[in-house]
Formats: C-alpha cells, sequence, structure tokens
C-alpha cells in the first residue's frame, strides 16, 4: 500500500469540515445524540455506573468534563468511561449489525468529553461523531466474516476509532493521529465473554473501557509517544493475528473457517480493504445505522416484535399457550438460546436471552426497561412459560442475514391452533426509521426518573439547534440534572 491503513484514515478525518457535511447528516447526528443522551439518563440509577463514578470521584483530579446528569467536574479521560458505560448500561442505544455488530454510540462520549477539555464547539463535536459512526460501522464490513465468528467480541473494534475521534477534535497532526491509533490498537482486543454464557457488568463495560483507551491514546500521541502506524496491515498486526492476510506480501491469505454451530460453514476468512477506507466522504455510514425500539441485545427485536404482533393479533394469553418455535438464524441461537438463558440471574443476562424476552413479551404484552428489573426475573409465573419457548436455527435465514434480520414466531396453542408471524427487520432499522415521536416517547420514559416534562423538553430544543453552541461546556452544563 502506498499509503497504511490508519494513515488514510488519518488523513480523512483530519480533513473532513462541517461544512463538507449534507444537512441529513447533520441532523441524524443529532437525534442519534438525544437518543444517547436519552440513554444515559436511563443508565443513571445503574449498579454499574455509579460503581465506576464512585472510583473516579474518589481519585479526583483536574476537571476538565462533565459526567452527564450528576455534573461531576472529572479528567476528561474518566468522564468518557462514566458517560459511554451511561449510554451503554441499559443496551438500549444504537446497533449496527454487518459482518460484525456494534454500538457506535458508544464513542459519542468520547468526542463530548475531549470536545469539552478542549473547548471546541459543537459543530467540531457534530464532526467527530460523523467520524465515530463511519469507521465503527466500516470496521463492522472489514473482517470477513467478521471478528465476532472468531469469538472476539466487537470492542476489538471499537479500540481503533476512540483515538480517531479524540484526536480530530485535539487537532492532532496526521503523524500524531496515525500514532494514536497504532497506540489504542495494539493493545484493546476484546475475548467475546462477556456476551456468552451467565453475563456480568463487563457485558456493558468492555466498549466503554476501548472508547475510554482511545481518549488515552490520543492524549499520549499529543505528547510524542509512538505507536504502531502498521497496526492493521502489518507483520502481527490486526489483519494477521486475526487471520487471512500475509503481511509479507501485503495481500490476501484467505484461511477456511468452520462456524460456530455444527455444521455451519463460513466463507474463507479475509479483509475487504475497500469497504474500510474505499469511497470516504462519498456517502456517510450514520444513515445506514439502526435504532432501538427495546431495551435488548439487538438480534432479539424482531423476534420480540413478531411475537407482540402475534399474541395481540390472535388473542393469545399465557394460559392459552402450548409451545412457542422462535425460527431464527445460526449465531442467534448461539448468543441468545444457550442453558444459561433459561434460568437468567441479573439484568444483563436476561436482556441477552430470547427466551426470557419472549417470555415477558407474552406476559407482559410490552417490552420497557422495567422488564429487567429483580421482580420480572424473579417472576415465578416466568418458568410456566419460558420452557415452552425453543430457538430453531435456520440455514435459509442465515442466508438473508445481515441483509434482513428475519424472525418467524409460531404460537401453538393448547387447542391445537398455530399462529405465526414472519418479519424481516425490526422498528428502528432504517428501512422503518424511528420517528421523532417515537425518539421523543423513548427519551422521556428514559430520563422521567431524573427530569420534570420542561427539562426534557429544553434538552430536545438544545441537542437539536446545538450547532449554535461555541463551547461544549456550554452544553454540557445543561445536562446536568
Amino acid at each position: 500500500m502506498k499509503n497504511s491503513i490508519s494513515r488514510q484514515i488519518a488523513k480523512f478525518a483530519l480533513g473532513l469540515k462541517y461544512e463538507d457535511l449534507p444537512d441529513e447528516v447533520i441532523h441524524e447526528v443529532k437525534r442519534y445524540l438525544y437518543d444517547s443522551v436519552g440513554c444515559a439518563f436511563g443508565g443513571y440509577h445503574t449498579k454499574d455506573v455509579n460503581i465506576i463514578r464512585d472510583i473516579y470521584n474518589g481519585f479526583g483530579g483536574k476537571g476538565e468534563a462533565t459526567v452527564i446528569g450528576f455534573g461531576d467536574k472529572i479528567p476528561a479521560v474518566n468522564a468518557t468511561l462514566v458517560n459511554s458505560l451511561m449510554v451503554r448500561a441499559l443496551d438500549f442505544n444504537d446497533i449496527y449489525w454487518k459482518e460484525d455488530p456494534s454500538h457506535p454510540s458508544d464513542i459519542i462520549p468520547a468526542a463530548l468529553s475531549v470536545g469539552e477539555m478542549v473547548g471546541a464547539s459543537m459543530k467540531e463535536v457534530i464532526v467527530a461523531i460523523v467520524l465515530a459512526y463511519e469507521f465503527e460501522q466500516r470496521l463492522c464490513l472489514f473482517a470477513v466474516p467478521g471478528v465476532r465468528e472468531r469469538k472476539w467480541h466487537h470492542a476489538t473494534l471499537t479500540q481503533f476509532v476512540s483515538p480517531i475521534v479524540a484526536g480530530k477534535l485535539m487537532n492532532l497532526s496526521e503523524d500524531q493521529m496515525v500514532n494514536a491509533i497504532g497506540i489504542s490498537g495494539c493493545h484493546n482486543h476484546t475475548i467475546g465473554c462477556p456476551t456468552a454464557g451467565i453475563l456480568t457488568m463487563m457485558k456493558n463495560t468492555v466498549d466503554p473501557m476501548a472508547v475510554q483507551s482511545g481518549v488515552f491514546a490520543a492524549l499520549m500521541a499529543q505528547k510524542g509517544f509512538s505507536g504502531t502506524e502498521a497496526v492493521f496491515e502489518g507483520k502481527e498486526g490486526f489483519m494477521d493475528c486475526f487471520l487471512g492476510w500475509d503481511p509479507k506480501n501485503n495481500s490476501m491469505d484467505p484461511i477456511k473457517m468452520e462456524g460456530r454451530e455444527a455444521g455451519a460453514s463460513l466463507p474463507d476468512w479475509q479483509w475487504d480493504i475497500e469497504a474500510l477506507v474505499g469511497g470516504l466522504g462519498d456517502s456517510y455510514k450514520i444513515m445506514e445505522c439502526s435504532m432501538k425500539a427495546f431495551p435488548t441485545e439487538a438480534l432479539t427485536h424482531t423476534h420480540i416484535s413478531a411475537t407482540l404482533k402475534v399474541i395481540t393479533e390472535n388473542n393469545i394469553f399465557p394460559d392459552d399457550i402450548e409451545e412457542v418455535q422462535v425460527t431464527t438464524i445460526a449465531r442467534a441461537c448461539d448468543i441468545l438460546f444457550d442453558s444459561h438463558k433459561y434460568e437468567p440471574k441479573s439484568r444483563e443476562t436476561a436482556d441477552h436471552s430470547l427466551p426470557y424476552c419472549i417470555a415477558r413479551a407474552i406476559l407482559d404484552r410490552k417490552i420497557t426497561t422495567g422488564t429487567f428489573d429483580d421482580d420480572k426475573i424473579n417472576d415465578p409465573e416466568l418458568k410456566n412459560i419460558i420452557f415452552k419457548i425453543k430457538g430453531i436455527a435456520s440455514a435459509e435465514f442465515e442466508k438473508l442475514f445481515p441483509a434482513k434480520q428475519p424472525s418467524n414466531v409460531m404460537i401453538r396453542t393448547k387447542d391445537g391452533a398455530e399462529n405465526s408471524v414472519y418479519l424481516e427487520y425490526p422498528k428502528g432499522d432504517p428501512r422503518e426509521p424511528m420517528t421523532m415521536d417515537d425518539l421523543i416517547n423513548k427519551f422521556n420514559s428514559l430520563s422521567n426518573s431524573v427530569l420534570d416534562s420542561d427539562r426534557q423538553n429544553q434538552i430536545k430544543e438544545m441537542i437539536f439547534s446545538c450547532e449554535e453552541i461555541s463551547d461544549t461546556a456550554d452544553f454540557m452544563n445543561k445536562l446536568t440534572i
């Protein structure tokens, strides 16, 4: 390559200006910022957020950036982690899933914290958020098949993106930006276990930790710290270590891989460099991202929608049900139907359990943040329905994914009737986007416990006119409860 992958990314990131962005892209940034701030208010009371906040308040330090809601002033690196975890805590923030899944909004707090630290305008923050979505989503297309199929977590992708966002706002030079990517990309590869089996608080924390590390890497690079330039394509770099690349000849070296499910086959392991750095600026990936209508793992959404549709259209109640069959893709069975998901003991496991989500949809006829409270998880009625729910992996559905996220939910009632609903994508997908009313209802439901209606409306108005704010600190101060 004439220029390393990191240098190609750095050149584009440093050259992007607010004036380059189409109006619809700027508006979409505001929509995702509004959605993410709402999720952060929803995470205000969670135990994991408050543990990390207490640790950092104990550390003290320079008051560079604001913790959303709480108003604490702490070092920007630390505020990045707390705010990112607040956005992530309820698993209600955005989702993009192609070869790999990811939540680009996890990186928005890096833009806010660094923007506040350096006194950037909100126009500059908007550009940084566009870069967060652009490269996080492009990395979800880069590995073919994705790193998830090698049992690695998508925080492995985030490690490369957060230094770009921070470095843009810190006005790093091209060499410094390349170093920042190389510093962060050397040490944040995340194994898949946070989302496997019994889930813990780390499920929502590995991405925020990768975001935080990227901010620290940008600060290191600014001071003159060097990092590996060929962190992607070099000897024992990302592509070499994750297989499918020959660094000696700088060429593809596809390797045959076996799928996670018995008998499943995957395409040869390789890389799509064009997907990562080709056509930068021709269009913007944020326009292809999705929002969540439910506070659950992304692959549950179409199935939840199908379940709610079949029970309401056919007037089915829990006592009527003999069996529920959920036909889905193989990886959804792998992630969401293992034995631990039938007896969840925590919010983190429950919101990644398709049997639990389907059971609660049947019992409550809705899914909300309250669906994952302890009283719901320990509800004795749950066992009467959850073990009637079976997952079926479909090879045909696998071929449709990720262009479609197909679901077929069939409910057999005790009288022998079989009622089913087939859906191909959930609410929040770009093909069925969340409306402004949807977003307002979501924001208000997440923030009702900490904001009155006047404050909710003030924050909405501020976010959707935020390009007029010349100092990010003014924006962050107005998010304090």
